[in-house]
């Protein structure tokens, strides 16, 4: 790539987040360049082009089935928006784009003539040290773009960096800047926040500079509501327990870390303290998994996260309080995966597993525990059952709404009553799941109920 730039006359670099993961040993995963030529100068020198961001000076070159994103040199002024600048101005010099980006770390680019590094503000040492500090004065960055104090904890959270303290204490003071992003920007780094290692740097840093304040209040007033009593069961205020909780949740699945985040939202609202008669305080926090699951809701609209997503992770919140004993019956586990669905079973027993992780912040014993014990007969029961073939839905009735009008029946809510019953029995007995015998169980009811068919 960088001879088409050559043999045309012009300069390119690679910068961003490419030179940063480079410089820190990992490996890159995009490429962005920057250039003097400008955006209508890379479009005429380059077959595949697209305009993605050309009223910024930004073009995405495809070469060699790759995608890259160049940048003209440029300097920026004003940032009405908190987040664009109102004015792009192109330069010819390296150093200058440099100076407009947002921390040193990301204000390092490679010739790609020679690879020399051009390090103007010692982003290098910076990363070396692990330490993240804005490019010049940390409140004039922060006030030109209201996205970047997020970015510093998201960063944070993401390679286990530090903020440095003049970096980190000038983040309260810019939260009205802040404060006028789109919610879409916010949700976008927060679930980078939530995708790291351990969550929980980012969350705490989010909580102790009130930017958690702003966007999702609720979590905030989770603070200092405490949960620990005589039972010994939790260590943690609420707050603390949920973002432990999010550590302890897989990272590879993005929605039970949610889930985890939130499970226990609407204890705030629930709690109820007393002292028993043994003169012992305890606390409790009766519905709370329904209340969290409805605040939740609220939070994950407000975030616009896609309808099927937050469902899914309300779904998990509202189903996470399920207590298993051994003298469960199989209809009793069958009307469990009735009601949580068999595809929601794995991610709800990982759900579990954080909420223990959060109670202690300790990797929970999985291990000749009576916990662990009762988990693992739980779900070889689950296994057990779901390898029969069974109804767990309507749908998987062997007789339907249709075939009832067929019947002789009325369409309407008394159908869907029938049906339900229908599903129960099947629950209780799987064996009762065929035409003729729950059409004769339908007929039965209805007898009884007074609505002859």
């Amino acid at each position: 790539m960088y001879k088409i730039f050559k043999e045309n006359g012009f300069e390119a670099y690679l910068v961003g987040g490419a030179v940063r993961d480079v410089l820190r040993g990992k490996n890159a995963a995009d490429w962005d360049i920057a250039t003097n030529a400008t955006p209508e100068q890379v479009m005429a020198i380059f077959h595949k082009v697209i305009p993605t961001g050309i009223e910024h000076g930004t073009v995405t070159v495809l070469f060699k089935q790759k995608q890259f994103e160049v940048t003209t040199f440029r300097t920026e002024k004003d940032y009405t928006d908190g987040r664009h600048p109102d004015h792009v101005e192109y330069t010819s010099k390296i150093e200058e784009d440099l100076s407009r980006r947002d921390f040193t770390m990301n204000a390092i680019a490679v010739s790609l003539e020679d690879g020399k590094i051009v390090d103007p503000f010692d982003g290098k040492k910076d990363i070396q040290k692990k330490i993240i500090t804005t490019v010049g004065n940390p409140l004039d960055r922060f006030n030109e773009d209201g996205l970047r104090p997020i970015r510093a904890i998201r960063f944070a959270s993401q390679l286990g960096f530090e903020i440095k303290k003049e970096t980190l204490e000038a983040i309260p003071l810019s939260l009205e800047k802040t404060k006028t992003i789109s919610i879409e920007r916010f949700r976008d780094e927060f679930c980078k926040i939530l995708k790291s290692e351990k969550p929980s740097i980012g969350l705490n840093l989010l909580k102790d500079t009130g930017i958690l304040n702003i966007f999702i209040p609720e979590l905030a007033t989770c603070e200092k509501v405490e949960q620990a009593d005589c039972r010994g069961v939790h260590k943690f205020d609420v707050l603390d327990h949920l973002f432990f909780a999010c550590d302890g949740a897989p990272k590879d699945k993005f929605l039970v870390r949610v889930a985890a985040l939130f499970h226990d939202i609407g204890k705030p609202a629930t709690k109820i303290s007393k002292i028993r008669e043994d003169g012992e305080l305890i606390h409790t926090f009766f519905g709370h998994e329904n209340k969290s699951a409805d605040i939740t809701q609220e939070i994950l609209n407000r975030l616009k996260f896609p309808k099927v997503e937050s469902s899914y992770i309300c779904h998990l919140i509202k189903n996470h309080m399920f207590h298993y004993e051994s003298t469960w019956t199989d209809a009793a586990i069958r009307r469990f995966l009735a009601r949580v669905t068999p595809e929601a079973v794995e991610d709800l027993f990982d759900l579990r597993i954080a909420d223990v992780y959060g109670m202690t912040n300790t990797e929970p014993c999985l291990k000749n525990s009576l916990w662990s014990q009762n988990l693992i007969e739980f779900k070889d029961r689950i296994e057990n059952i779901e390898s029969e073939s069974m109804a767990l839905t309507l749908k998987d009735l062997a007789i339907n709404g249709k075939d009832l009008i067929k019947e002789g029946f009325s369409p309407g809510k008394y159908l869907g009553m029938v049906l339900n019953e229908l599903l129960e029995t099947v629950l209780d007995d799987p064996n009762q799941n065929s035409y003729d015998k729950l059409l004769n169980i339908a007929i039965n009811i209805a007898k009884k109920d007074g609505a002859l068919i």
